[in-house]
């Protein structure tokens, strides 16, 4: 493979080349007062969130106990177990788009 020594040098540009920008530096003379409020209906969702997160069903000891099974290779998968509950998944999504009609 040859290298082709026909291209032309890219002429230098300096960082300081085309319009400078000015920067607004606040002055340290006058006071700013920063505040956040939020409306009743933030509030309210802030308190489900937080209650949802506490009242969650998540057994994280369960989960760690699979996580060591899968790491370690011991896992076993059920497909009868799978298929069940996703034959009961897809009944419910159906009987919801149904009363959603």
């Amino acid at each position: 493979m040859k290298i082709d020594k026909s291209l032309q040098p890219v002429s230098i540009v300096s960082v300081n080349d085309g319009k400078r920008r000015v920067d607004i530096t606040p002055n340290p003379n006058t006071s700013q007062e920063n505040s956040v409020h939020l409306s009743p209906n933030a509030t309210k969702l802030q308190t489900i969130d937080s209650t949802t997160v506490s009242g969650s069903n998540v057994n994280t000891a369960r989960i760690m106990e699979i996580k060591q099974a899968i790491s370690e290779g011991n896992f076993q998968i059920n497909p009868e177990a799978v298929a069940d509950r996703l034959l009961e998944t897809v009944k419910e999504l159906i009987q919801s788009k149904k009363g959603a009609a």
